[in-house]
């Protein structure tokens, strides 16, 4: 589990499939099964509150978007609203709105260039040349599409990803807003023969 505060009253937590295999949990739990929701989301607020002092000391909004393979972000609002001490955090009080991204599309970020490029060359190797490549507060991101990743089993394209590079907690549509494009088609394959194929010529 990961925490972010995104300001005064917004937190995102990131929570991997092991995180909620861990509780007896599954994705569709999410929006199925309320007592063991309840529970993890008391989890997720008392983990908020050690760790970034975030006190869900009045009604909260939930939503919920799945990262396909990667697992599950959980942004969490604070409603200004007034409430009774002795009412805190009651269920009563939650207001869960449950977004399901169901998109086959993977966004990862790595912390150096030669992650990326190292994974460029392995998956260029396996046939994968597509993808886009973003830069962000010192971090890459490479998204790809689902009609991009056909030449490998989607389990193993994410287990070669995990190998160079972490699931992004950040939206792609932040990343485009924020941060800045540096190849807009088969990135996997433009980063390939930049700097491996060129080096090996060399």
């Amino acid at each position: 589990m990961r925490l972010e505060r995104l300001n005064y009253n917004k937190i995102k937590i990131f929570l991997t499939f092991d995180d909620l295999s861990e509780r007896g949990l599954t994705k569709e739990d999410l929006w199925r099964n309320a007592p063991k929701v309840h529970q993890l989301f008391r989890d997720m607020m008392q983990e908020a509150n050690k760790e970034l002092g975030f006190e869900a000391d009045g009604p909260i909004a939930v939503e919920v978007f799945s990262l396909q393979a990667q697992g599950m972000v959980v942004i969490v609002t604070k409603e200004n609203q007034e409430m009774d001490t002795d009412d805190e955090f009651r269920d009563e009080f939650i207001e869960m709105q449950v977004t399901l991204d169901e998109s086959e599309h993977i966004l990862y970020e790595f912390a150096t260039l030669d992650d990326v490029i190292n994974l460029s060359n392995r998956l260029y190797n396996l046939g994968v040349t597509g993808g886009k490549l973003y830069t962000w507060d010192e971090r890459f991101y490479l998204w790809v599409e689902e009609e991009e990743q056909i030449q490998l089993l989607k389990a193993d394209f994410i287990a070669i990803l995990a190998e160079y590079g972490n699931p992004s907690t950040a939206t792609i549509y932040r990343i485009m807003e924020y941060g800045k494009e540096l190849m807009d088609v088969n990135a996997i394959e433009q980063i390939h023969n930049y700097f491996v194929k060129k080096q090996n010529l060399s």
